[in-house]
């Protein structure tokens, strides 16, 4: 993986704290400085949506709460990649494929309405290449920031689990 570029486009479940769990998509541009250490720059999307405000909501008609009930959310992220495994799956008696465990540590920005300030995250993930320019990956990160829901400001763990394929490209194209 050394000096190559990855290009990934995952998706998956975004497990939210104050908001109903959702769907999320995105994708990743990953430079490996070399086999152990790599940048990851991404941006995925989703929606965050209240179950909690819309019944607040129907309870009191009067008051809305339509900041935080249903909206579209973007979050922007960068992390330092570290792999610390690597190993061999053989198929059946056939073909060899390796794969990889990584740890990735970084910070990033959710944008909703109700986040505040930086967003924390650091997770686990794993890489099954098939070739030197294709590989399934899955990840489980998590999401640590400040968020203010109907007047009350909490610090939240948002679990994200994707599921995804990487293309490399060798550096210099």
């Amino acid at each position: 993986k050394a000096f190559r570029h990855e290009l990934s486009f995952m998706g998956g479940y975004y497990a939210a704290d104050l908001y109903s769990s959702n769907w999320i998509l995105g994708g990743a541009y990953t430079f490996h400085f070399s086999e152990d250490l790599a940048l990851e720059a991404s941006v995925e999307f989703t929606r965050f949506r209240s179950a909690v405000t819309d019944s607040y909501e129907a309870r009191y008609p009067t008051i809305s709460v339509e900041s935080s009930t249903d909206n579209p959310g973007r979050l922007y992220f960068g992390h330092l990649i570290y792999t610390f495994a690597y190993g061999k799956l053989r198929w059946f008696g056939g073909g060899i494929t390796h794969f990889d465990f990584n740890l990735a540590l970084g910070a990033g920005v959710t944008d909703n309405t109700t986040a505040r300030g930086v967003t924390g995250s650091a997770g686990l993930g794993a890489k099954l290449f098939f070739g030197k320019w294709f590989a399934l990956r899955w990840d489980v990160r998590d999401h640590v920031l400040q968020e203010e829901l109907v007047g009350d400001q909490h610090l939240v763990n948002d679990i994200v689990v994707t599921l995804g394929f990487s293309v490399f490209i060798p550096f210099g194209g």
